[in-house]
Protein backbone atom coordinates (compact mmCIF):
# COMPACT_ATOMS: atom_id res chain seq x y z
CA UNK A 1 0.00 0.00 0.00
CA UNK A 2 1.13 3.72 -0.74
CA UNK A 3 1.71 6.09 1.86
CA UNK A 4 -1.51 8.45 0.33
CA UNK A 5 -3.66 5.18 1.01
CA UNK A 6 -1.95 4.19 4.09
CA UNK A 7 -2.33 7.82 5.63
CA UNK A 8 -5.85 7.79 4.59
CA UNK A 9 -7.02 4.64 6.10
CA UNK A 10 -5.59 5.52 9.28
CA UNK A 11 -7.54 8.63 9.55
CA UNK A 12 -10.98 8.25 11.46
CA UNK A 13 -13.39 10.99 10.43
CA UNK A 14 -14.77 12.19 13.76
CA UNK A 15 -17.64 13.89 12.34
CA UNK A 16 -18.84 10.98 9.62
CA UNK A 17 -17.20 8.11 12.24
CA UNK A 18 -15.76 6.64 8.36
CA UNK A 19 -12.11 5.66 7.31
CA UNK A 20 -12.45 7.21 3.99
CA UNK A 21 -10.60 6.35 0.62
CA UNK A 22 -8.74 9.13 -1.13
CA UNK A 23 -10.88 11.15 -4.13
CA UNK A 24 -10.66 8.68 -7.23
CA UNK A 25 -10.74 5.63 -8.44
CA UNK A 26 -7.17 3.33 -8.52
CA UNK A 27 -6.39 -0.25 -9.16
CA UNK A 28 -4.95 -0.18 -5.43
CA UNK A 29 -8.09 1.00 -4.61
CA UNK A 30 -9.72 -1.95 -5.74
CA UNK A 31 -7.27 -4.28 -4.22
CA UNK A 32 -7.45 -2.61 -1.21
CA UNK A 33 -11.57 -3.30 -0.70
CA UNK A 34 -11.12 -6.57 -1.66
CA UNK A 35 -8.37 -7.14 0.81
CA UNK A 36 -10.06 -5.26 3.64
CA UNK A 37 -13.18 -7.99 3.01
CA UNK A 38 -10.94 -10.55 3.04
CA UNK A 39 -12.28 -12.36 -0.32
CA UNK A 40 -11.61 -14.91 -2.53
CA UNK A 41 -9.00 -14.60 -5.21
CA UNK A 42 -11.98 -14.83 -7.76
CA UNK A 43 -13.63 -11.96 -6.32
CA UNK A 44 -10.44 -9.90 -6.85
CA UNK A 45 -10.12 -10.62 -10.21
CA UNK A 46 -13.96 -9.97 -11.45
CA UNK A 47 -13.14 -6.71 -9.80
CA UNK A 48 -10.19 -5.78 -11.60
CA UNK A 49 -11.43 -6.89 -14.86
CA UNK A 50 -14.47 -4.39 -14.07
CA UNK A 51 -11.93 -1.68 -13.63
CA UNK A 52 -10.68 -2.26 -16.91
CA UNK A 53 -14.17 -2.65 -18.55
CA UNK A 54 -14.59 0.83 -16.72
CA UNK A 55 -11.87 2.39 -17.85
CA UNK A 56 -12.29 1.48 -21.40
CA UNK A 57 -15.93 2.68 -21.60
CA UNK A 58 -17.20 5.88 -22.75
CA UNK A 59 -19.55 7.78 -20.48
CA UNK A 60 -23.13 7.99 -21.76
CA UNK A 61 -23.60 10.33 -24.45
CA UNK A 62 -27.49 10.39 -24.45
CA UNK A 63 -30.09 11.67 -21.89
CA UNK A 64 -29.18 13.56 -18.94
CA UNK A 65 -25.87 15.64 -18.81
CA UNK A 66 -23.28 14.10 -16.63
CA UNK A 67 -20.75 17.08 -17.25
CA UNK A 68 -20.81 17.86 -13.81
CA UNK A 69 -19.98 14.80 -12.47
CA UNK A 70 -16.20 14.58 -11.55
CA UNK A 71 -15.18 11.06 -10.82
CA UNK A 72 -11.97 12.02 -9.11
CA UNK A 73 -13.35 13.77 -6.96
CA UNK A 74 -15.76 11.30 -5.41
CA UNK A 75 -14.52 8.90 -2.28
CA UNK A 76 -15.32 5.30 -4.01
CA UNK A 77 -14.74 3.33 -0.12
CA UNK A 78 -15.68 5.07 2.82
CA UNK A 79 -15.68 2.32 5.55
CA UNK A 80 -17.99 3.11 9.53
CA UNK A 81 -16.09 2.70 12.20
CA UNK A 82 -18.84 -0.06 13.40
CA UNK A 83 -19.29 -4.05 13.12
CA UNK A 84 -22.18 -5.98 11.13
CA UNK A 85 -24.42 -6.36 14.42
CA UNK A 86 -27.96 -8.29 14.77
CA UNK A 87 -28.85 -5.87 17.88
CA UNK A 88 -29.77 -2.25 17.30
CA UNK A 89 -27.70 -1.93 21.23
CA UNK A 90 -24.54 -2.43 19.56
CA UNK A 91 -24.47 -0.11 17.01
CA UNK A 92 -22.73 2.77 17.34
CA UNK A 93 -24.77 5.76 19.51
CA UNK A 94 -24.52 8.40 16.14
CA UNK A 95 -25.10 5.99 13.40
CA UNK A 96 -28.28 4.08 15.36
CA UNK A 97 -29.78 8.49 16.03
CA UNK A 98 -29.71 8.09 11.75
CA UNK A 99 -31.42 5.14 11.36
CA UNK A 100 -34.11 6.02 14.33
CA UNK A 101 -34.97 9.64 12.69
CA UNK A 102 -35.65 7.73 9.79
CA UNK A 103 -37.61 5.05 11.83
CA UNK A 104 -36.13 1.68 10.55
CA UNK A 105 -35.88 -0.03 14.29
CA UNK A 106 -39.79 1.22 14.69
CA UNK A 107 -40.48 -0.24 11.51
CA UNK A 108 -38.73 -3.54 12.06
CA UNK A 109 -40.94 -3.97 15.21
CA UNK A 110 -44.54 -3.65 13.37
CA UNK A 111 -44.57 -4.87 9.89
CA UNK A 112 -41.32 -6.29 9.03
CA UNK A 113 -39.47 -10.03 8.41
CA UNK A 114 -36.21 -8.71 8.36
CA UNK A 115 -34.23 -5.57 8.15
CA UNK A 116 -30.41 -4.79 6.61
CA UNK A 117 -29.25 -1.13 7.44
CA UNK A 118 -26.26 -0.38 5.45
CA UNK A 119 -24.21 3.42 6.28
CA UNK A 120 -21.96 4.04 3.42
CA UNK A 121 -19.91 1.03 1.96
CA UNK A 122 -20.62 -1.12 4.87
CA UNK A 123 -24.00 -3.12 6.55
CA UNK A 124 -23.90 -2.20 9.96
CA UNK A 125 -27.00 -4.03 11.28
CA UNK A 126 -28.61 -6.95 10.24
CA UNK A 127 -31.47 -9.34 11.53
CA UNK A 128 -33.71 -11.36 10.26
CA UNK A 129 -37.29 -13.09 12.35
CA UNK A 130 -36.40 -16.79 13.87
CA UNK A 131 -39.56 -18.87 12.09
CA UNK A 132 -37.86 -17.41 8.44
CA UNK A 133 -34.53 -18.81 9.31
CA UNK A 134 -36.10 -21.90 10.60
CA UNK A 135 -37.53 -22.46 6.72
CA UNK A 136 -34.54 -22.09 5.15
CA UNK A 137 -34.26 -18.22 4.35
CA UNK A 138 -30.81 -16.59 3.85
CA UNK A 139 -30.98 -12.63 5.02
CA UNK A 140 -27.99 -11.20 5.24
CA UNK A 141 -25.50 -8.41 3.55
CA UNK A 142 -23.27 -9.58 0.90
CA UNK A 143 -20.58 -9.69 2.28
CA UNK A 144 -21.23 -12.03 4.80
CA UNK A 145 -23.55 -14.21 1.74
CA UNK A 146 -20.18 -14.40 0.18
CA UNK A 147 -18.22 -15.88 2.92
CA UNK A 148 -20.61 -17.81 4.02
CA UNK A 149 -22.54 -19.00 0.52
CA UNK A 150 -19.41 -18.93 -1.43
CA UNK A 151 -20.66 -21.44 -4.10
CA UNK A 152 -24.43 -19.77 -4.60
CA UNK A 153 -22.62 -16.51 -5.04
CA UNK A 154 -20.12 -17.34 -7.47
CA UNK A 155 -23.06 -19.03 -9.42
CA UNK A 156 -25.25 -16.00 -9.28
CA UNK A 157 -23.11 -12.64 -8.72
CA UNK A 158 -22.65 -10.93 -11.89
CA UNK A 159 -23.13 -13.54 -14.28
CA UNK A 160 -26.43 -14.28 -16.17
CA UNK A 161 -28.33 -10.83 -14.94
CA UNK A 162 -26.11 -7.46 -14.76
CA UNK A 163 -22.73 -8.00 -16.32
CA UNK A 164 -20.34 -5.16 -16.32
CA UNK A 165 -19.84 -5.22 -20.00
CA UNK A 166 -23.72 -3.21 -19.67
CA UNK A 167 -22.33 0.40 -19.49
CA UNK A 168 -19.61 2.11 -17.53
CA UNK A 169 -21.21 2.84 -14.48
CA UNK A 170 -22.34 -1.68 -13.91
CA UNK A 171 -18.55 -1.49 -14.91
CA UNK A 172 -18.09 0.91 -11.89
CA UNK A 173 -20.05 -0.69 -9.85
CA UNK A 174 -18.31 -4.46 -10.52
CA UNK A 175 -15.09 -2.97 -9.39
CA UNK A 176 -16.20 -1.56 -6.20
CA UNK A 177 -19.24 -3.05 -5.00
CA UNK A 178 -19.56 -2.98 -1.06
CA UNK A 179 -22.32 -4.48 1.12
CA UNK A 180 -25.63 -4.83 0.05
CA UNK A 181 -27.92 -7.46 0.19
CA UNK A 182 -28.07 -11.35 -0.22
CA UNK A 183 -31.18 -13.41 0.27
CA UNK A 184 -32.44 -16.86 -0.75
CA UNK A 185 -35.67 -18.22 -0.87
CA UNK A 186 -36.13 -21.94 -0.74
CA UNK A 187 -37.79 -23.80 -2.91
CA UNK A 188 -41.92 -23.38 -1.95
CA UNK A 189 -41.05 -21.05 0.87
CA UNK A 190 -43.51 -17.96 0.83
CA UNK A 191 -42.49 -14.87 2.80
CA UNK A 192 -45.52 -13.39 4.12
CA UNK A 193 -44.28 -10.05 5.19
CA UNK A 194 -41.64 -8.28 3.57
CA UNK A 195 -37.80 -7.86 4.08
CA UNK A 196 -36.64 -4.34 3.96
CA UNK A 197 -33.14 -3.11 3.54
CA UNK A 198 -32.47 0.96 4.05
CA UNK A 199 -29.05 2.49 2.58
CA UNK A 200 -28.21 5.75 3.73
CA UNK A 201 -24.78 8.02 2.74
CA UNK A 202 -23.87 10.42 4.89
CA UNK A 203 -20.43 11.87 4.08
CA UNK A 204 -19.42 14.09 1.58
CA UNK A 205 -18.51 13.61 -2.02
CA UNK A 206 -19.37 9.86 -1.08
CA UNK A 207 -19.92 6.94 -3.42
CA UNK A 208 -22.45 4.38 -2.63
CA UNK A 209 -21.98 1.10 -4.44
CA UNK A 210 -24.37 -1.61 -2.74
CA UNK A 211 -25.08 -5.04 -4.23
CA UNK A 212 -28.58 -6.48 -3.83
CA UNK A 213 -28.79 -10.47 -5.15
CA UNK A 214 -32.00 -12.03 -4.62
CA UNK A 215 -32.21 -15.80 -5.66
CA UNK A 216 -35.94 -16.99 -5.38
CA UNK A 217 -36.03 -20.82 -5.82
CA UNK A 218 -38.88 -22.77 -7.66
CA UNK A 219 -42.50 -21.99 -6.38
CA UNK A 220 -41.36 -19.33 -3.75
CA UNK A 221 -42.40 -15.82 -3.34
CA UNK A 222 -40.79 -12.93 -1.81
CA UNK A 223 -41.77 -9.03 -0.87
CA UNK A 224 -38.56 -7.27 -0.94
CA UNK A 225 -38.28 -2.94 0.19
CA UNK A 226 -35.08 -1.02 -0.21
CA UNK A 227 -35.43 2.88 0.73
CA UNK A 228 -32.51 4.86 -0.20
CA UNK A 229 -31.56 8.63 1.37
CA UNK A 230 -28.73 10.91 1.63
CA UNK A 231 -28.45 14.62 3.47
CA UNK A 232 -27.20 17.82 0.81
CA UNK A 233 -23.89 18.90 0.47
CA UNK A 234 -22.20 21.35 -2.19
CA UNK A 235 -20.13 19.09 -3.81
CA UNK A 236 -21.66 15.89 -5.87
CA UNK A 237 -22.23 12.52 -4.74
CA UNK A 238 -22.63 9.69 -6.60
CA UNK A 239 -24.87 5.95 -6.31
CA UNK A 240 -24.29 3.46 -8.44
CA UNK A 241 -25.81 0.31 -6.72
CA UNK A 242 -26.60 -2.96 -9.07
CA UNK A 243 -29.86 -4.88 -8.26
CA UNK A 244 -29.85 -8.70 -9.28
CA UNK A 245 -33.16 -10.83 -8.90
CA UNK A 246 -33.16 -14.60 -10.28
CA UNK A 247 -36.80 -15.69 -10.22
CA UNK A 248 -36.93 -19.41 -11.08
CA UNK A 249 -39.78 -21.64 -12.14
CA UNK A 250 -43.00 -20.57 -10.55
CA UNK A 251 -41.43 -18.11 -8.15
CA UNK A 252 -42.63 -14.72 -7.48
CA UNK A 253 -40.91 -11.47 -6.51
CA UNK A 254 -41.81 -8.34 -5.92
CA UNK A 255 -39.54 -5.28 -5.58
CA UNK A 256 -40.56 -2.08 -4.17
CA UNK A 257 -38.03 1.02 -3.87
CA UNK A 258 -38.26 4.54 -2.57
CA UNK A 259 -35.50 6.71 -3.76
CA UNK A 260 -35.05 9.80 -1.88
CA UNK A 261 -31.64 10.99 -2.44
CA UNK A 262 -30.16 14.45 -2.13
CA UNK A 263 -30.41 17.04 -4.53
CA UNK A 264 -26.53 16.78 -5.55
CA UNK A 265 -26.35 12.71 -5.89
CA UNK A 266 -25.95 11.37 -9.37
CA UNK A 267 -27.69 8.37 -9.33
CA UNK A 268 -27.13 5.90 -11.92
CA UNK A 269 -28.36 2.19 -10.55
CA UNK A 270 -29.03 -0.82 -13.02
CA UNK A 271 -31.48 -3.34 -11.64
CA UNK A 272 -32.07 -6.56 -13.76
CA UNK A 273 -34.41 -9.86 -13.34
CA UNK A 274 -33.98 -12.66 -15.14
CA UNK A 275 -37.35 -14.89 -14.95
CA UNK A 276 -37.84 -18.34 -15.40
CA UNK A 277 -40.84 -20.43 -16.36
CA UNK A 278 -44.47 -19.35 -14.81
CA UNK A 279 -42.36 -16.71 -12.83
CA UNK A 280 -43.51 -13.44 -12.24
CA UNK A 281 -41.03 -10.17 -11.41
CA UNK A 282 -42.87 -6.82 -10.22
CA UNK A 283 -40.88 -3.57 -10.15
CA UNK A 284 -42.51 -0.32 -7.93
CA UNK A 285 -40.01 2.42 -7.84
CA UNK A 286 -40.38 6.01 -6.81
CA UNK A 287 -37.96 8.49 -7.24
CA UNK A 288 -38.19 11.54 -5.76
CA UNK A 289 -34.52 12.64 -5.01
CA UNK A 290 -31.27 13.07 -6.70
CA UNK A 291 -29.59 15.57 -8.67
CA UNK A 292 -30.11 13.53 -11.86
CA UNK A 293 -31.45 9.92 -12.16
CA UNK A 294 -31.06 7.85 -15.23
CA UNK A 295 -32.99 3.83 -13.79
CA UNK A 296 -34.87 1.60 -15.54
CA UNK A 297 -35.35 -1.63 -14.30
CA UNK A 298 -35.12 -4.62 -16.86
CA UNK A 299 -36.81 -7.65 -16.85
CA UNK A 300 -35.33 -10.52 -19.14
CA UNK A 301 -38.55 -13.15 -19.29
CA UNK A 302 -36.33 -16.24 -20.27
CA UNK A 303 -38.70 -18.99 -19.48
CA UNK A 304 -42.32 -19.56 -20.98
CA UNK A 305 -45.94 -18.17 -19.66
CA UNK A 306 -42.94 -15.37 -17.42
CA UNK A 307 -44.23 -12.28 -16.61
CA UNK A 308 -43.39 -8.93 -15.98
CA UNK A 309 -44.83 -5.64 -14.09
CA UNK A 310 -43.54 -2.33 -13.71
CA UNK A 311 -44.80 0.39 -11.88
CA UNK A 312 -43.13 3.87 -11.49
CA UNK A 313 -43.48 7.19 -10.18
CA UNK A 314 -40.71 10.29 -10.73
CA UNK A 315 -40.74 13.75 -9.23
CA UNK A 316 -38.61 16.07 -11.04
CA UNK A 317 -38.50 19.33 -8.93
CA UNK A 318 -35.69 22.60 -9.52
CA UNK A 319 -32.45 21.21 -11.02
CA UNK A 320 -33.47 17.70 -11.23
CA UNK A 321 -33.94 15.68 -14.37
CA UNK A 322 -35.39 11.82 -13.58
CA UNK A 323 -34.39 10.19 -16.72
CA UNK A 324 -36.33 6.99 -15.60
CA UNK A 325 -38.49 3.65 -17.15
CA UNK A 326 -38.35 0.08 -18.17
CA UNK A 327 -37.09 -2.67 -20.09
CA UNK A 328 -38.60 -5.54 -20.72
CA UNK A 329 -37.26 -8.53 -23.05
CA UNK A 330 -39.86 -11.27 -24.35
CA UNK A 331 -37.13 -14.24 -25.13
CA UNK A 332 -39.77 -17.21 -24.77
CA UNK A 333 -43.82 -18.05 -25.55
CA UNK A 334 -46.52 -16.31 -24.27
CA UNK A 335 -44.63 -13.83 -21.83
CA UNK A 336 -46.16 -10.33 -21.15
CA UNK A 337 -45.39 -7.40 -19.62
CA UNK A 338 -47.23 -4.22 -18.41
CA UNK A 339 -45.45 -1.10 -17.80
CA UNK A 340 -47.19 2.23 -16.05
CA UNK A 341 -45.29 4.93 -15.49
CA UNK A 342 -46.13 8.27 -13.53
CA UNK A 343 -43.80 11.41 -14.24
CA UNK A 344 -44.23 14.80 -12.69
CA UNK A 345 -42.17 17.90 -13.07
CA UNK A 346 -41.92 21.23 -11.18
CA UNK A 347 -40.24 24.55 -10.54
CA UNK A 348 -38.25 23.77 -14.11
CA UNK A 349 -37.41 20.20 -13.26
CA UNK A 350 -37.32 17.72 -16.40
CA UNK A 351 -39.14 14.28 -15.77
CA UNK A 352 -38.24 11.58 -18.76
CA UNK A 353 -39.85 7.82 -19.15
CA UNK A 354 -37.27 6.30 -21.61
CA UNK A 355 -37.87 2.56 -22.18
CA UNK A 356 -37.81 -0.36 -24.04
CA UNK A 357 -39.92 -3.52 -25.06
CA UNK A 358 -37.84 -6.10 -27.42
CA UNK A 359 -39.84 -9.30 -28.18
CA UNK A 360 -37.58 -12.10 -29.84
CA UNK A 361 -38.45 -14.19 -32.91
CA UNK A 362 -40.50 -17.07 -31.49
CA UNK A 363 -41.69 -15.38 -29.06
CA UNK A 364 -45.27 -16.02 -29.92
CA UNK A 365 -48.53 -15.09 -28.06
CA UNK A 366 -46.44 -12.83 -25.87
CA UNK A 367 -47.99 -9.67 -24.82
CA UNK A 368 -47.32 -6.05 -23.99
CA UNK A 369 -49.01 -2.79 -22.50
CA UNK A 370 -47.05 0.14 -21.92
CA UNK A 371 -48.41 3.66 -20.32
CA UNK A 372 -46.33 6.58 -19.75
CA UNK A 373 -47.86 9.79 -18.62
CA UNK A 374 -46.83 13.20 -17.52
CA UNK A 375 -48.06 15.78 -15.39
CA UNK A 376 -46.28 19.34 -15.67
CA UNK A 377 -47.45 21.78 -12.61
CA UNK A 378 -46.04 24.88 -14.42
CA UNK A 379 -44.86 26.18 -17.43
CA UNK A 380 -41.26 25.88 -16.93
CA UNK A 381 -40.98 22.24 -16.64
CA UNK A 382 -40.71 19.84 -19.30
CA UNK A 383 -42.06 16.26 -18.93
CA UNK A 384 -40.81 13.56 -22.19
CA UNK A 385 -41.57 10.02 -23.23
CA UNK A 386 -39.22 8.27 -25.02
CA UNK A 387 -40.43 5.02 -25.21
CA UNK A 388 -39.13 2.18 -28.20
CA UNK A 389 -40.60 -1.10 -29.90
CA UNK A 390 -38.39 -3.60 -31.26
CA UNK A 391 -40.80 -6.70 -32.18
CA UNK A 392 -39.75 -9.14 -34.42
CA UNK A 393 -42.54 -11.90 -34.02
CA UNK A 394 -45.97 -11.10 -35.74
CA UNK A 395 -48.19 -13.45 -33.48
CA UNK A 396 -48.04 -10.93 -30.31
CA UNK A 397 -49.99 -8.15 -28.89
CA UNK A 398 -48.06 -4.94 -28.28
CA UNK A 399 -49.53 -1.65 -27.29
CA UNK A 400 -48.47 1.59 -26.08
CA UNK A 401 -50.02 4.56 -24.32
CA UNK A 402 -48.76 7.97 -23.96
CA UNK A 403 -49.97 11.15 -22.35
CA UNK A 404 -48.32 14.54 -21.76
CA UNK A 405 -49.51 17.94 -20.34
CA UNK A 406 -50.38 20.33 -17.69
CA UNK A 407 -52.74 20.07 -14.52
CA UNK A 408 -56.08 21.11 -16.08
CA UNK A 409 -57.06 24.75 -15.18
CA UNK A 410 -60.77 23.52 -15.33
CA UNK A 411 -60.37 21.16 -12.47
CA UNK A 412 -57.74 23.82 -10.70
CA UNK A 413 -60.53 25.96 -10.88
CA UNK A 414 -63.26 23.71 -9.62
CA UNK A 415 -61.02 22.66 -6.69
CA UNK A 416 -60.48 26.38 -5.59
CA UNK A 417 -64.53 27.38 -6.21
CA UNK A 418 -64.85 25.26 -3.27
CA UNK A 419 -62.58 26.82 -1.09
CA UNK A 420 -59.24 25.12 -1.35
CA UNK A 421 -56.10 26.84 -2.04
CA UNK A 422 -53.84 26.52 -5.12
CA UNK A 423 -51.41 24.60 -3.57
CA UNK A 424 -53.99 22.55 -1.72
CA UNK A 425 -55.88 22.11 -5.18
CA UNK A 426 -52.17 20.96 -7.08
CA UNK A 427 -51.85 18.15 -4.00
CA UNK A 428 -55.01 16.76 -4.37
CA UNK A 429 -54.35 16.11 -8.45
CA UNK A 430 -51.47 15.30 -7.74
CA UNK A 431 -52.58 12.25 -5.34
CA UNK A 432 -54.60 11.35 -7.66
CA UNK A 433 -52.61 10.74 -10.54
CA UNK A 434 -50.11 9.05 -8.71
CA UNK A 435 -52.44 6.76 -6.84
CA UNK A 436 -52.07 3.21 -8.71
CA UNK A 437 -48.42 3.33 -7.30
CA UNK A 438 -49.46 4.33 -4.38
CA UNK A 439 -51.71 1.84 -4.20
CA UNK A 440 -48.78 -0.68 -4.58
CA UNK A 441 -46.85 -0.01 -1.89
CA UNK A 442 -47.21 -1.00 1.52
CA UNK A 443 -49.81 1.44 3.76
CA UNK A 444 -47.09 2.75 5.41
CA UNK A 445 -44.69 3.26 2.39
CA UNK A 446 -47.98 4.65 0.82
CA UNK A 447 -47.92 7.37 3.55
CA UNK A 448 -44.73 8.03 3.47
CA UNK A 449 -44.78 8.77 -0.40
CA UNK A 450 -47.67 10.99 -0.55
CA UNK A 451 -46.11 13.20 2.54
CA UNK A 452 -42.67 13.62 0.69
CA UNK A 453 -44.35 14.52 -2.90
CA UNK A 454 -46.70 16.76 -0.57
CA UNK A 455 -43.69 18.47 1.45
CA UNK A 456 -41.93 19.06 -2.36
CA UNK A 457 -44.86 20.37 -3.68
CA UNK A 458 -45.09 23.19 -1.02
CA UNK A 459 -41.59 23.83 -1.49
CA UNK A 460 -42.08 24.25 -4.86
CA UNK A 461 -45.76 25.34 -5.56
CA UNK A 462 -46.07 27.79 -2.39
Amino acid sequence: MTGKIQQAYAMKNKEDLIFKSPEGLTEELVRKISEDKNEPEWMLKKRLQALKIFNEKPMPNWGPSLKDLDLNKIHFYMRPNAKNSRSWDDVPKEIKETFDKLGIPEAEKNALGGVGAQYESETIYHNLKKDLEKKGVIFTDCDTGLKEHEELFKKYFMTKCISPNLHKFSALHGAVWSGGTFIYIPKNVKVEIPLQAYFRMNATKGGQFEHTLIIADEGSELHYIEGCSAPEYLESSLHAGGVEIYVMKNARVRYSSIENWSKNTFNLNTKRAVVEENGIIEWVNGNLGSHTTMLYPCSVLNGKNSKSDYIGIAYAGNGQYQDTGCKIYHLNKNTSSTVLSKGISVDGGVSSYRGLVKINSGATDSKSSVRCDGLMLDNKSKAMTLPSMDVNENQVEVSHEAAVGKVGEEDLFYLMSRGLPESEAIKLIVSGFIEPVVKALPLEYAVELNKLIELEIENSVC
